[in-house]
C-alpha cells in the first residue's frame, strides 16, 4: 500500500550531504525516485573512510549493528537481520521482459507494465522518514574498455556499507561516469518500511512483501522489502548476473556464477581456471585453496562471479567484476579454508547473522572443533554449546546456516596480481560442479566444447540454505546459473554453443565436471575434499597439457588407474574407485531425468543438446527420446 504524503517534496527541497552529481540522465532519474519514494534526506555516497565511520555510527545508534572488538576484528561490525529476511527470495524474483517467451521456464515472469502497476504503489512514499543513499558503482575495472556502471538508490545504510566492500563505489566512479557521459543501470531498492506518523523504527527494517525485479529489456532493477545481501546489494546477483547475462547475450560475452583461480605447478607453469558451483557448494573454499600436494600453489582472483570475453588471440578471458567476498560463514575455518580466515582477520568486514562471543569476536558452526561455552546467537539470545539458546530448541544453531562475511578482496593473502588486469586472464579450463551423493564421479572431462556445454546444461545439485525453501532437494542448475539467468534457459545454452564457434577449438578452455560430495551406502563422504581437491586440479592441469591418461566412458573422460595423484592421501582403494568411476545403473536412472529436464526447454532446446542426450541413451541401451 502507498503511504499518504501531505506535501510531496522534490530533490531540491531535501537536506543533502555529499556531492550531488552533474550527470544529466542520473539527475533526471533521481528526480523521479524522490518524487515517488519521498525520502526525508539524500546522501550522495563517495566511498570514503569518513563516510564508512559515519554510517557505522548511524547504524550503531539504531541498534542495527554491533561494533566488534577492534583488537580482534578491526573496523568490523556484526548485523542481525529479521528472522524472515535471511536469504535470496527466489519465489519473489522476477524477470520482466516484454515477451514472456524470453523469460523461459526457469524464471518467474510478469509483464513489465503489470509489475510497475504493482510496485509503484509499494514504492510510493516508501522512504518517508528515511535517508536516501545514492551509490554510484562500477562492476569490473574502471579502466576496462567497456566499464559497466550502475547507480543504486537505497534507504539502507547497511547496503551502502556493503556496496563499498563489494564494488568499486563512490566519487571516483561518479567522476568517470560524468567524464564519459556513461550509460548506467538504475537500481532502486527500499526496505519497504516508511516511518510516518507515530511509527518507530526497528533495528532491521523490512517488509513481509518482497519483490526482486529485473526489467531486462530496459536494464533496470527494482528491489523492495528485503535488506538481505543477495536481495539488496543490487550490483551483485541482480546486475552482475541477471542483467549482465542479457547484456552478454547481446554483446557476445558470458556473465557467469564462477570463481576464478590461478594454479601454479612446481615448475612455475600457470593455469587459469574458472569454476561454476551453486551457492554454498564450495566456490569460496576452492578459490582460496591451500593445495596439499607439495610444490603446487593457488592464487585467488574471485570466488563468485566471472565475466568471460574473447581476446584478440581467440582465447576466452575471465575477469572478476567484484571487489569483495560475500562468503557463507558456517563451515569456514582454518581447517577448511585458512585463507578465508586470514582474509577475515584483516578486519574491515561486515558479518551478518553470526554469533557474538563474550570478547566481542564472531563465531559460527564449524569455525572451531569445540563449541564455545556461551555466545549470543544470531537472534540475540544467550546460546550455550551444551543446551542451545535460552528459550529455544537445543538443536538451534548459533549462526544462521546462510550467515555471511562481507570482506574486501584486497585482504586475501593469496590474491593474484592478475586480479588487477582489466582484460582478465586467459582460461585454460572451465569446471562445472554440484552437490550429488551419487551418480556424478569426482572428476570428468568433456569430449569437446559441445559435450562440455551439455555437462553444464545438465548440472544438478542438492539445494542449500543460500536460497529460501527446502534444503537437500535435487534440482537441475544449468552452469550453476538457474536463479541468475536473465532470459530463456534454452537461449542461454545456445549462447554457450555459439560462443564455442567463435574460436578455434584448440584455443578454447577444456571443460570438466566435478563432485566432491559422493557418499557411500552408510552416508559417509568418500572424498576428503577441501585442500585435497588440489589433486583434482592437478589432474585437470595435466589433462590440459596432455600429460596424463584418461579412460573414455559414455559420460566423458575419467582418470585412468594411477592417473590421479593420491600419494600420501588416506583413502582406500575401494573409496578411490567409487569416487573416480561411474556406475552404469545410476546413469541408466539419470538419463531419463535429463530427458525430462530438457523437456522443460520446449522447442528452443538446442539441437546439439538433443544429439548429446541421444548419444547417452544409445550408450546405455535406452530408446531415444522424441524431441
Amino acid at each position: 500500500m502507498s503511504t499518504a504524503i501531505d506535501v510531496r517534496r522534490t530533490r531540491v527541497d531535501l537536506p543533502t550531504t555529499g556531492t550531488p552529481p552533474t550527470h544529466p540522465r542520473l539527475l533526471a532519474w533521481l528526480d523521479e525516485v524522490v518524487d515517488l519514494c519521498q525520502p526525508d534526506a539524500i546522501h550522495y555516497c563517495d566511498g570514503s573512510e569518513d563516510e564508512w565511520s559515519a554510517l557505522v555510527a548511524e547504524l550503531e545508534a539504531k541498534g542495527t549493528i554491533i561494533r566488534l572488538n577492534a583488537d580482534l576484528k578491526p573496523n568490523s561490525i556484526l548485523a542481525r537481520t529479521d528472522p524472515d529476511d535471511v536469504a535470496r527470495v527466489e519465489d519473489q524474483t522476477f524477470i520482466c521482459s516484454k515477451d514472456e517467451r524470453n523469460a523461459g521456464p526457469t524464471n518467474n515472469w510478469m509483464d513489465p507494465d503489470q509489475m510497475r502497476r504493482i510496485m509503484t504503489p509499494l514504492f510510493d512514499g516508501a522512504m518517508a522518514g528515511r535517508t536516501m543513499y545514492v551509490i554510484p558503482f562500477c562492476m569490473g575495472h574502471l579502466d576496462a574498455p567497456d566499464p559497466k556502471f550502475g547507480v543504486e538508490v537505497t534507504d539502507s545504510a547497511y547496503v551502502a556499507l556493503s556496496m563499498k566492500i563489494m564494488t568499486r563505489m563512490g566519487a571516483e566512479v561518479m567522476a568517470r561516469m560524468e567524464e564519459r557521459d556513461a550509460d548506467f543501470v538504475p537500481a532502486l531498492h527500499s526496505v519497504g518500511m516508511p516511518l510516518t506518523g507515530s511509527m518507530t523504527d526497528v533495528p532491521w527494517p523490512c517488509n513481509e512483501t518482497k519483490y526482486i525485479v529485473h526489467f531486462t529489456d530496459d536494464r533496470v532493477i527494482w528491489s523492495y522489502g528485503s535488506g538481505y545481501g543477495g536481495n539488496s546489494l543490487l550490483g551483485k546477483k541482480c546486475y552482475a548476473l541477471r542483467i549482465a547475462s542479457v547484456m552478454a547475450r547481446d554483446e557476445g560475452w558470458l556473465a557467469k556464477h564462477m570463481l576464478i583461480l590461478k594454479l601454479i605447478s612446481p615448475e612455475g607453469r600457470e593455469y587459469h581456471i574458472a569454476a561454476a558451483f551453486p551457492s554454498a557448494c564450495g566456490k569460496t573454499n576452492l578459490a582460496m585453496l591451500e593445495p596439499t600436494i607439495p610444490g603446487w600453489r593457488v592464487e585467488t582472483l574471485g570466488d563468485d562471479i566471472a565475466w568471460l570475453r574473447f581476446g584478440a588471440d581467440g582465447r576466452l578471458y575471465a575477469t572478476n567484476p567484484e571487489t569483495g567476498f560475500f562468503g557463507v560463514a558456517p563451515g569456514t575455518s582454518y581447517a577448511t579454508n585458512p585463507n578465508a580466515m586470514r582474509t577475515i582477520e584483516g578486519g574491515n568486514s561486515i558479518f551478518t547473522n553470526v554469533a557474538l562471543t563474550p570478547d566481542g569476536d564472531v563465531w559460527w558452526e564449524g569455525m572451531t572443533a569445540e563449541k564455545p561455552e556461551q555466545v549470543v546467537d544470531w537472534k540475540g539470545r544467550q546460546w550455550r554449546g551444551v543446551g542451545g539458546p535460552v528459550g529455544g530448541r537445543p538443536d538451534e544453531k548459533a549462526a544462521h546456516p546462510n550467515s555471511r562475511f562481507c570482506t574486501p578482496i584486497e585482504q586475501c593473502p593469496i590474491l593474484s596480481d592478475d586480479y588487477h588486469r582489466p582484460e582478465g586472464v586467459p582460461l585454460d579450463a572451465i569446471i562445472f560442479g554440484g552437490r550429488r551423493e551419487n551418480t556424478i564421479p569426482l572428476v570428468t572431462q568433456s569430449r569437446d566444447w559441445q559435450h562440455g556445454v551439455f555437462m553444464g546444461a545438465t548440472c544438478s545439485s542438492e539445494t542449500t540454505a543460500a536460497a529460501s525453501g527446502a534444503v537437500g532437494v535435487l534440482r537441475r542448475d544449468p552452469m550453476a546459473m538457474l536463479p541468475f539467468i536473465g532470459y530463456h534457459v534454452a537461449d542461454y545454452v545456445q549462447h554457450w554453443i555459439n560462443m564455442g564457434r567463435r574460436s578455434d577449438a584448440s584455443a578454447l578452455p577444456k571443460i570438466f565436471y566435478v563432485n566432491w560430495f559422493r557418499r557411500d551406502a552408510d552416508g559417509r563422504f568418500m572424498w576428503p575434499g577441501f585442500g585435497e581437491n588440489s589433486r583434482v586440479l592437478k589432474w585437470v592441469a595435466e589433462r590440459v597439457d596432455g600429460k596424463v591418461d584418461a579412460v573414455e566412458t559414455p559420460i566423458g573422460y575419467v582418470p585412468a588407474p594411477g592417473g590421479l595423484d593420491v600419494d600420501g592421501l588416506d583413502i582406500s582403494d575401494e573409496d578411490l574407485a567409487g569416487v573416480v568411476g561411474y556406475t552404469e545403473t545410476e546413469w541408466r536412472d539419470e538419463v531419463p531425468r535429463i530427458g525430462r529436464w530438457f523437456d522443460t526447454f520446449g522447442w528452443r532446446l538446442p539441437r546439439e543438446m538433443v544429439d548429446e542426450l541421444r548419444a547417452l541413451e544409445t550408450a546405455f541401451g535406452r530408446a531415444p527420446s522424441r524431441m
